[in-house]
């Protein structure tokens, strides 16, 4: 880039409606995008991240500073300034997302099957890009960068509005996507950022096909209730964890200490540890103990308080997303209790079971609905970079389309291409009516391959 991009915010602003208008024209070029200008645009996001580090920390400072204030003021909470905050370790993870995005296999274009309908008539159906997506993200700057290169990589415009808690650190790093991603469709990326851009952007079912908020509970919520485009998303992060009666205690207090600790502030980890009655008076003492250790207030039920010293939980801590060192604490009697327990009252979202018995294993991950479920492992692991997807625009709670971490698969929809030879539906319908063969196959569709056998 010849210019630097803090000079962002003195550029003239187009209104909303414009760039939603210009987000749908780009997406009708970008869905034709071959893989390798995606890819060698993603590389140069990459490396211009990591060349104008200076320039993004400068910008996120500035946000910081006055994150900090209001914390301060009692308005945020420090877990909240935390997610804020970004620093060189953090943009070399940021532009090592893009790269490991740009690695994944193309999600475009993909054969998903093939159905010959009769000699010389085949039916394919292909892996197609959404169109042009819509998302409304909380403070972290990382999920702009996140977004925007899936987005990217899937053949998506998209139109990113970021929390105004981290407007200069958003503003650096779109321009630093825009300037670096030169040979992809102008307007394919767009940023908003006034509240009064998001009621505009949910009005527009007509030019915007998917919504992906990210954020509180209620205000999941309010898109939900306020627009007719699809929506993609969650709206609480309640996860357990569960210590089974056949559990290695060693190891589970080393996977319950990560699920809440390693980064309280996330939606994947755990607010609710849940132990068996068999091993509570065994293991939960050192582990409330652990668990003090690093500043975590436990709020426990009247079974867990008579085992270690813990503040009374209520049925509101039982569905309540911290998103801070807070945890709550409840003793069962059986695995068909907790798993009760987590259907009432998680959110669909990761849930975990410590055991060593596969039997109990499979019966909990069977049995538990959520999007994510894991055996002796931190409720941590469930994201997208972890899980082989490169990224994540989001987790999905939902179980329509896409659910769990969504990666590039979950960008994308499909559509079908039929290759015929001069057929009428007429050959097939009424007195001596041609049959149909619907006979699947293997292959991969090539434009005009019939006509030219």
């Amino acid at each position: 880039m010849d210019r630097p991009p803090t000079t962002f915010s003195q550029q003239p602003m187009t209104d909303t409606e414009t760039k939603i208008t210009q987000a749908q024209s780009a997406a009708l070029d970008l869905a034709n995008l071959d893989e390798k200008t995606r890819n060698d645009a993603l590389h140069a996001i990459a490396d211009a991240i990591e060349a104008h580090s200076e320039e993004i920390l400068e910008a996120n400072a500035a946000d910081v500073e006055e994150a900090e204030k209001l914390l301060e003021a009692g308005e945020y909470t420090q877990a909240f300034v935390d997610r804020l905050k970004l620093s060189e370790s953090k943009l070399e993870s940021i532009a090592e997302m893009v790269r490991s995005v740009a690695g994944q296999e193309d999600p475009l274009g993909k054969t998903l099957e093939a159905r010959r309908l009769d000699e010389g008539l085949e039916l394919y159906k292909l892996s197609v890009p959404i169109g042009v997506l819509g998302t409304i993200f909380e403070s972290r700057p990382d999920a702009l960068v996140q977004i925007a290169a899936l987005s990217l990589k899937s053949g998506n415009a998209v139109i990113l509005k970021g929390g105004s808690e981290a407007a200069e650190s958003n503003r650096v790093l779109y321009e630093i996507i825009c300037e670096a991603a030169q040979e992809v469709p102008d307007g394919w990326t767009q940023l908003i950022e006034a509240r009064e851009d998001v009621e505009t952007l949910l009005e527009r079912d007509d030019a915007v096909d998917l919504l992906m908020p990210r954020g509180s509970s209620a205000f999941v919520e309010y898109v939900q209730d306020n627009t007719s485009i699809p929506v993609l998303g969650h709206t609480e992060g309640v996860c357990h964890v569960y210590v089974d009666a056949d559990a290695d205690l060693s190891m589970a207090e080393d996977v319950a200490f990560d699920a809440k600790v390693q980064y309280p502030a996330v939606c994947n980890a755990v607010e609710t540890l849940l132990v068996h009655e068999s091993v509570a008076e065994e293991f939960l003492p050192a582990m409330a103990d652990r668990y003090r250790e690093a500043g975590v207030e436990l709020r426990g039920d009247e079974r867990a308080r008579e085992i270690a010293e813990m503040d009374a939980a209520t049925d509101e801590d039982w569905t309540t997303e911290y998103g801070d060192l807070v945890l709550a604490v409840k003793v069962v009697d059986s695995l068909k209790a907790a798993i009760r327990h987590v259907n009432a009252h998680g959110s669909k979202h990761t849930e975990s079971i410590l055991t060593e018995t596969a039997e109990h294993a499979e019966t909990f991950m069977r049995g538990v609905d959520a999007a994510s479920v894991f055996h002796n492992a931190s409720t941590r692991f469930a994201d997208g970079y972890r899980f082989g997807l490169g990224a994540e625009v989001g987790i999905s709670t939902g179980k329509t389309h896409a659910r769990g971490p969504v990666g590039l698969d979950g960008l994308t929809t499909y559509k079908y291409h039929l290759e015929g030879d001069g057929q009428l539906v007429a050959t097939y319908s009424g007195e001596g009516a041609r049959p149909y063969l619907h006979e699947d196959f293997d292959g991969e569709w090539v434009p005009g391959r019939l006509s030219e056998e």
